[in-house]
């Protein structure tokens, strides 16, 4: 049966799914010898040591900023797992739905303000409080730190 699920899951990532997941593998070829690479669940993330990054998942391939504590890369590779699993529904729409809110939310100066100020406020984003709910569910685990619940999350 998990090979059947890793089929499917592969396969639909690398077909529905093809823009994002070519955009992550180009990513990753160009990153892997800069940082580790490990497999979560069915995706594979890359610590890379860039100051001022967060995460991005693009498809299969999730990018994180190395160096940070145990309990952020933890929670951050749950929520980009969620991301992976947008993917996988959204297909090329991906960008549109999640990609482009996503960076904007991050990266637009008024609402990355807002986002210091309490770090709570970017999961506020409809695509981001998704990921978060997503990424517990799939990956079966729990957030450790509370910006990325306020106090709920999908019990494993």
């Amino acid at each position: 049966m998990k090979l059947i699920k890793s089929i499917l899951f592969y396969g639909l990532q690398f077909t529905w799914g093809l823009p994002q997941n070519l955009a992550g593998a180009i990513m990753y070829l160009l990153q892997r010898k800069n940082g580790k690479t490990e497999r979560f669940h069915y995706g594979i993330v890359t610590y890379i040591d860039k100051k001022n990054f967060g995460g991005v998942s693009l498809g299969v391939f999730t990018f994180v900023c190395a160096g940070r504590s145990e309990e952020w890369m933890h929670d951050t590779c749950i929520h980009e797992y969620g991301h992976t699993f947008q993917s996988l529904l959204l297909g090329p729409l991906y960008f549109i739905v999640v990609g482009i809110p996503s960076f904007v939310w991050c990266n637009l100066p008024v609402f990355a303000k807002q986002h210091k100020a309490d770090p709570g406020h970017y999961y506020k984003l409809y695509c981001e409080s998704w990921a978060n709910s997503w990424g517990s569910y799939f990956a079966k685990d729990t957030f450790l730190e509370e910006k990325y619940f306020k106090g709920k999350q999908n019990k494993a």
